[in-house]
């Protein structure tokens, strides 16, 4: 999934209600005039959007780095427990495979942390584009008249089904931020989600019942 999809379900709920109210009381009393913007297509060509992706790229390595750590240590102890449980008394081995249980659930709990995380961290990365965008919706709209604006972003659930060109307010969007229309660049796809899987597991070196669970 590349960033335009995660910008697409990220404002699915904080720009839900798009329709931007730009009349003042002289212009409510006007003929209504309704205008629409694509803003994924705005989103994805602000400078911002690559910045996010590579600040989005870097976080989520930690979190695969955090993760690798705690596999490696959980497989380094399971080998070693293989290795010595002939010798070992009831005591010891029910003592070590516990452990050895404890660090297999403290992974899939990161595991389950690390997305909330990486979620979290997308959208306080959004937010101040999603203000800039906000804030131009506003003054292209005070300045052409538009008493609402919608979302006609074609992904997920568009706010606008039907609508004539000349109420896209996209262009008008993006030359206000100082930015030249045109197609969107295509967006090398960055990290959605944390890391849900751990490296293979070496099943001639890992206890039985303290497999890993896998996706």
């Amino acid at each position: 999934m590349n960033l335009v999809k995660i910008f697409r379900l990220t404002l699915a709920a904080a720009l839900l209600t798009a329709g931007t109210l730009a009349a003042t009381s002289a212009q409510a009393q006007a003929p209504l005039k309704i205008g629409y913007t694509d803003v994924q297509y705005v989103l994805a060509q602000m400078p911002e959007s690559k910045q996010i992706e590579s600040d989005l790229k870097a976080y989520n390595t930690q979190l695969e780095a955090q993760l690798k750590s705690k596999y490696a240590d959980y497989q380094a102890k399971g080998e070693a427990y293989q290795k010595g449980e002939a010798t070992m008394t009831d005591v010891v081995k029910a003592d070590k495979q516990k452990e050895l249980q404890t660090l297999q659930q403290s992974i899939q709990e990161f595991q389950q942390s690390a997305q909330q995380s990486l979620q979290q961290k997308q959208q306080t990365l959004l937010k101040p584009a999603l203000d800039k965008l906000q804030k131009n919706i506003d003054l292209v709209a005070d300045e052409n008249g538009f008493t609402y604006v919608f979302n006609s972003d074609g992904g997920g659930s568009p706010l606008l089904l039907h609508a004539p060109k000349e109420g896209d307010i996209s262009d008008l969007v993006l030359k206000k931020m100082g930015i030249t229309p045109g197609a969107a660049a295509p967006i090398k796809s960055g990290p959605t989600s944390a890391p849900t899987t751990t490296p293979a597991v070496n099943k001639a070196a890992t206890p039985t019942k303290t497999k890993i669970k896998t996706k």
